[in-house]
């Protein structure tokens, strides 16, 4: 028998639309389950079930009184949908912890922007997804609530740093999340957990109005089992707003048409080189890889070697700018004690980080940037590995017992995926094979910025040709 959490969120707003399920309903179905099943999978910081609730009552209200419809007299196309918000992202009035206990008791005091858009597209928020500290670390392990792991196997990590929104998609305990990626985060648990998501173009998503563009590295996506869900949520996330440093053209179409749309026949880059130093691709990632390109070509596409565009130099100077980053977070000087261990590492060497050698930094990498982009014009797409292993077990980064040595093995762990981060351009995670012990390991393609309908319509195809929900592949929890 189907059941509510068997459908996409895009099924679900039909269902919504056609009054077979309610707001209400959905949201109890999810709620129920994330009660008896998260402990298993550690995907939720904070449940907002009341809120949840009240806002499922309000959507079944305003669909009962004709006052949901916009201007056409239909539903946003996610009315009704429950989509948890990542732990990074403010919602005015409930708890945002950013994964450490120097936030515990504070309180959002405003929205941030694509918090509003998903409000205003009619999706109801279920809770805030659980994610490392300040969202630094590629694994989601805290201080403030349990470890989020791969519903595929729950005695490893789900990544990071959106591990919870995956573990909550993956597990059945949403149908589709809100998700954010400064250096791999959405791609990463997209990987280990079996899910297909998007990394959008730069300046696609504001930041705002409180969080700064700074370099660019991070913004919002979502993840989902689907790519219609996928580029539904896109649809529903995008925006802009006044101060931004970096807009992104416009698309022809919403997301949602590109994942019905042919893309036609493309040429195809592929390699599969990282570029940190000394780094082993693991047997099955390159299984992966080269079962994608033989997909593809299969598809009619042409696939090519690309020769190296980024050498092992870009690495020093990504390193400059993520220990910077590591300080924005404002921290209280008499509660730096909490910070974890690599967190306080990380933040130690963002302070040593002088003005001169961060901009050196930043215009270092932005001439590679712009230097690896004109190097791979020629394709629509370029095809790598999303990490270099399978998923770890919970608590591999961190058994070293040194920071150094937990963040060598985070750049090990995932060596390729953020140079789509540096570079500004679209990249997506395709859930397309398993080990023979059922762990999922994704792989990724990246496009030419701007171009996510291209990415959302080459993926569809994929999609199809494996079989729909790729395969229909689901983790005991299910």
């Amino acid at each position: 028998m189907t059941e509510i959490h068997d459908l996409t969120a895009l099924q679900q707003a039909a269902a919504v639309r056609d009054r077979e399920l309610s707001p209400v309903e959905i949201v109890d179905h999810y709620l129920a389950r994330i009660e008896r099943l998260d402990a298993q999978v550690g995907a939720y910081a904070t449940v907002t079930a009341e809120l949840a609730r009240e806002q499922a009552r309000q959507a079944e209200q305003a669909i009962m009184s004709g006052t949901a419809a916009g201007p056409d007299g239909e539903l946003p196309p996610l009315y009704g949908v429950p989509i948890p918000i990542k732990d990074l992202n403010l919602v005015k009035g409930v708890p945002t912890l950013f994964g450490s206990a120097v936030y515990e008791g504070f309180v959002a005091p405003v929205d941030d922007g694509v918090v509003e858009r998903l409000r205003a597209a009619g999706t109801i928020m279920l809770g805030k997804t659980n994610a490392p500290e300040f969202g630094l670390p590629c694994y989601t392990e805290t201080d403030v609530a349990p470890p989020a792991r791969t519903p595929w196997d729950p005695s490893r990590s789900a990544g990071g740093s959106s591990g919870g929104a995956a573990a909550a998609v993956a597990a059945g305990l949403a149908p589709a999340a809100h998700a954010s990626d400064g250096a791999g985060s959405i791609r990463i648990p997209s990987s280990v957990c079996g899910l297909f998501g998007i990394k959008p173009s730069r300046g696609r998503i504001s930041t705002g109005p409180i969080v700064p563009d700074l370099a660019g590295l991070s913004t919002s996506g979502p993840i989902a089992r689907d790519v219609a869900d996928a580029a539904a949520l896109l649809d529903a996330m995008a925006h802009n707003a006044p101060g931004d440093l970096s807009y992104a053209p416009p698309p022809e179409m919403p997301f949602a048409e590109y994942a019905r749309r042919d893309p036609g026949r493309l040429r195809i880059g592929r390699t599969a080189e990282p570029v940190v130093p000394g780094v082993e691709i693991h047997p099955e990632v390159m299984a992966a890889y080269e079962a994608a390109a033989r997909l593809l070509e299969s598809l009619g596409h042409e696939v090519v070697d690309v020769p190296r565009v980024y050498d092992g130099g870009i690495l020093a100077d990504f390193e400059t700018l993520y220990y910077a980053y590591a300080t924005v977070h404002p921290v209280d000087p008499a509660m730096e004690g909490k910070l974890r261990p690599l967190t306080a590492w990380l933040r130690e060497r963002g302070r040593a980080v002088s003005a001169p050698e961060l901009l050196r930094a930043m215009s270092s990498l932005q001439f590679a940037a712009r230097a690896g982009l004109a190097a791979t014009a020629e394709y629509d797409a370029l095809l790598m590995p999303t990490l270099s292993m399978p998923p770890v077990p919970v608590g591999w980064f961190e058994e070293c017992d040194d920071p150094a040595e937990t963040f060598r093995r985070m750049e090990r762990f995932t060596p390729f995926a953020a140079l789509c981060n540096v570079s500004g351009q679209p990249a997506v995670n395709l859930p397309l094979h398993w080990t023979p012990g059922n762990l999922p390991i994704g792989v990724m393609l990246a496009g030419r910025y701007g171009e996510e309908g291209l990415l959302i319509s080459l993926s569809a195809q994929i999609e199809r040709a494996v079989g729909g929900f790729w395969g229909e592949r689901r983790p005991a929890v299910w």
